[in-house]
């Protein structure tokens, strides 16, 4: 990686959005990881102040990485910066430095110690080849399945390697009770009545492959309130992952997958039922537009049409609603007191909160009680909790608390991460049961007429 002045921000875009940060301190208290810490490095004010010390020259140092590694990209200080620092665009592209600098993309200056160790570039490397890929992912949910039954999960926080492989006994840790094998999605899911839209859904990967259940129930909910949902068989990951963790060309590759198989099936808006995935579908017309440098080209120009297009589930609902006369389909009674989780990448990057509680409002019983932490991320953030696994743990249990202090016994998520993240929390807090679901969950369920209890809710 070519580290000289200029080389990591050609146009000078980078440089400029740093400087508009005025040091206020707005974010510190919004920032999860200066909660935690206290450290200033540990802020975006210090992260912006070390990448701005490496766009003026200096090396991308193991030290740099750290504390860039540390950030959870919530965004929480994007939503508090007075300025309108463009965070986001800096903590993705100084993601990118040390995974260049990884991948042997030019050289680094001789001085410059590794920004990554070896074992830390393994387990990424493991990541990133396994869980944008839902075949590979799905070939694991056997041995996975094995380790459950002998309880090998719970054994691993408890033996040497919670220490030695905290990834491997975090992702022991996080990981769901595999479901059985289910069908695919069809190809097309026609609209029950007259139809009032069409649109493509995303399965995801970690989505389809461990959330197979919120897939179905996306879908059925959009056909019940008569929209005809395209799901192309040949899509693949949208490259959120990669994205949110620096690894530009992956993503980009990834992407514009996602865009042609989108194009082809000629949808009015493309659906998207997990935060982070959303966001980042959102940032294709930028992400491209960027990578171009002020020469766009048909590439961006189709990016930035495709990233108009994307709804989340909540947001489309809302609109459609608008639009169309409101609901279709009669809601019946779930009676729970309920807590809704904001996630990051939701409230945060894509500005949605209200539609979210504008929907559950409407099922008939439930009693939506806010969370009184600020909407203070879980911990999850993409892949953070597998790489940085006791900072996680950490804001998982606060979560868990938080959730705990409302008295909700079903806790609601529009992520799935987030859901795998505040379920691990909760069970090992040693309080009662909370059952955590998917807003798309809890409408087919009351549209339905299933009893609370099929949300995983216990008798009180």
């Amino acid at each position: 990686m070519d580290d000289r002045p200029g080389a990591l921000d050609p146009g000078g875009h980078l440089a400029a959005a740093a400087a508009d940060c005025v040091h206020c301190g707005f974010c510190l208290p919004a920032c999860p990881t200066y909660q935690l810490w206290g450290e200033e490095m540990d802020s975006p004010r210090g992260r912006i102040h070390l990448i701005s010390q490496v766009l003026d020259g200096a090396p991308v140092s193991e030290k740099v990485t750290t504390h860039l590694d540390r950030c959870l990209g919530c965004m929480a200080c994007v939503t508090a910066c007075p300025s309108g620092v463009r965070y986001n665009e800096l903590i993705e592209a100084a993601r990118s430095w040390p995974e260049e600098a990884s991948a042997g993309a030019g050289q680094a200056p001789a001085a410059a110690p590794a920004a990554r160790s070896l074992r830390d570039r393994a387990v990424r490397a493991a990541i990133f080849a396994t869980f944008p890929y839902p075949r590979r992912l799905r070939a694991l949910t056997g041995p996975l399945r094995v380790a459950q039954r002998a309880r090998l999960d719970r054994l691993a926080q408890r033996s040497p390697a919670a220490r030695y492989a905290p990834e491997l006994a975090g992702s022991l840790r996080l990981a769901p009770r595999v479901p059985g094998r289910r069908g695919r999605l069809p190809a097309r899911i026609p609209a029950r009545g007259p139809r009032r839209a069409v649109v493509g859904m995303l399965t995801g990967c970690v989505q389809q492959v461990f959330f197979a259940g919120v897939n179905a129930a996306t879908a059925r909910v959009l056909a019940t309130e008569g929209c005809d949902v395209i799901v192309p068989p040949s899509q693949g990951c949208c490259g959120a992952l990669s994205l949110h963790s620096g690894r530009a060309a992956e993503a980009a590759r990834f992407a514009e997958r996602t865009i042609t198989e989108f194009e082809r099936a000629g949808v009015d808006a493309i659906v998207i039922n997990s935060a982070g995935c959303g966001s980042a579908m959102k940032e294709y017309g930028a992400f491209f537009a960027r990578a171009a440098d002020g020469d766009p080209g048909a590439l961006a120009n189709r990016a930035a049409a495709f990233s108009g297009r994307v709804r989340d589930f909540s947001e489309f609902l809302a609109e459609l609603y608008r639009e169309h006369g409101g609901p279709r389909a009669v809601r019946h009674e779930l009676r729970a007191i309920t807590a809704y989780h904001d996630a990051c990448h939701l409230a945060h990057a894509q500005k949605i909160r209200q539609q979210p509680r504008d929907l559950l409002g409407g099922v008939p019983g439930l009693d939506l009680i806010e969370v009184g932490d600020g909407g203070t991320c879980c911990g999850s953030a993409g892949v953070y909790n597998l790489l940085q696994p006791e900072a996680a743990a950490e804001l998982g249990q606060r979560k868990a608390a938080a959730l705990r202090s409302t008295g909700a016994r079903l806790v609601v998520s529009a992520n799935p991460g987030c859901s795998l993240q505040i379920a691990s929390a909760l069970a090992a807090d040693g309080g009662g049961p909370v059952a955590v679901a998917h807003i798309a969950e809890v409408l087919d369920a009351s549209i339905r007429g299933l009893p609370v209890s099929a949300l995983g809710v216990t008798p009180g």
